[in-house]
């Protein structure tokens, strides 16, 4: 069976979830926009629906999506908000490292039914040292988008002896993440961007906590879950696809929204509308073009990844530089077709009043993310022609 197609009726109202909250989401940009966060009734909603939890392991109530599931929920959300999407995003992606903690310990952190709204940072920004039956915690972390809408962080730390690192046989600092209660922080206002405004990505910081050792994890490690999602080979994989989605979302909103402004606007030197002049019909089929190819990449590879982890394969490396490599080409196509359009759409487009402007602004810094980094186009390279990667994740 394709595993980009829902397997349950769970994951099917995921999908079908996302696309019902379209209309509340789209009523409630211009305020998101404002308050830099999403609105508590619309966070409440998404959170109800199950869409800040695809990732949370079935062995406490979570749905554990497929990868490819998720993408399509929040390509979904994302074409209503880029914002939205992006926080829908971050918090499944965290919600999936929770298959590194302890079952028992996992399900008291959730409750019944689960409820679990994560946000943190993947960089290792804090210091925890070891005491009896745990760690004392400090640090500051940033770029926690949802924040504001979470009841649990992520905070990955440097682990310490006395005031030096501890060293792994490697020779490298002891990493090590710790769960926090969202009372255990204190949020800095910092999110003051050119776009994903709506995020709410703000920098925390904690001080002293304490944080027992059940409730600490080390990805590096071998998971507690043992489904296909938690599969070490495949954790870049499942967590950055998602990324893809939110950037193919926002193009995709994009393009709608430039059709409906060529079906009714024209501009300052002609009243011909924009539909009717060959040149933007051409930017229009380029720009569909480009969005469906990569669409169409990254659900082939992806689905070939998942498939050959779920299948045993024994070394499924280049399924998984392919899946890699599509993840990161589709981002930037995703600006590419957008700014086609934006472009296309003349003096239009540069009003904050049309959602084109948004889309442009939001897109752009999707694809500062990591999973698009140039970078990554080399290590496929790599991989492709029989060498060695040194990037982890490959």
């Amino acid at each position: 069976m394709r595993s980009d197609l829902p397997v349950s009726g769970r994951q099917i109202d995921i999908v079908a979830a996302a696309r019902r909250l379209a209309p509340q989401i789209v009523a409630a940009r211009e305020e998101a926009e404002q308050m830099r966060q999403t609105p508590a009734t619309l966070a409440r909603a998404l959170a109800d629906a199950g869409l800040y939890q695809m990732f949370l392991p079935r062995s406490v109530g979570g749905m554990e999506v497929t990868p490819l599931v998720a993408f399509e929920a929040i390509e979904e959300l994302s074409k209503a908000d880029g914002s939205v999407g992006w926080c829908a995003m971050i918090a499944s992606d965290v919600a999936m490292i929770t298959g590194w903690l302890p079952t028992e310990t996992l399900r008291k952190m959730v409750g019944s039914p689960a409820d679990f709204r994560a946000a943190g940072s993947l960089r290792p920004q804090g210091k925890a040292w070891p005491v009896d039956g745990g760690y004392r915690v400090k640090g500051q972390w940033n770029f926690a988008s949802g924040i504001m809408n979470a009841n649990w962080l992520y905070c990955p730390t440097v682990v310490m002896d006395g005031e030096k690192p501890q060293l792994t046989p490697a020779g490298t600092p002891k990493v090590r993440a710790m769960w926090l209660p969202i009372k255990e922080a204190r949020i800095i206002d910092t999110w003051q961007t050119i776009g994903l405004r709506g995020t709410g990505s703000h920098d925390f910081i904690v001080d002293d906590a304490f944080v027992p050792e059940d409730r600490s994890c080390f990805i590096a490690e071998p998971p507690v879950e043992k489904g296909a999602l938690y599969n070490q080979r495949l954790f870049l994989v499942a967590l950055w696809v998602t990324t893809a989605g939110n950037a193919l979302g926002i193009a995709r909103g994009a393009i709608d929204t430039f059709v409906d402004i060529a079906l009714r606007d024209a501009s300052t030197q002609s009243t011909a509308l924009l539909r009717d002049r060959p040149y933007v019909q051409s930017r229009v089929g380029t720009a569909e073009a480009i969005l469906n190819a990569a669409r169409a990449y990254v659900v082939h590879a992806v689905d070939a990844a998942w498939q050959a982890v779920c299948d045993g394969d024994r070394d499924p490396s280049r399924k998984i530089a392919d899946a890699r490599l599509a993840i990161t080409h589709a981002i930037h196509e995703a600006v590419r077709a957008v700014d086609i359009v934006f472009h296309a759409a003349g003096t239009n487009a540069i009003y904050t009043r049309n959602p084109l402007e948004r889309h442009f602004r939001d897109v752009h810094v999707v694809v500062q993310h990591n999973s698009a980094f140039p970078a990554h186009y080399e290590t496929a390279g790599k991989v492709l022609m029989g060498l060695k990667p040194t990037d982890p994740g490959w």
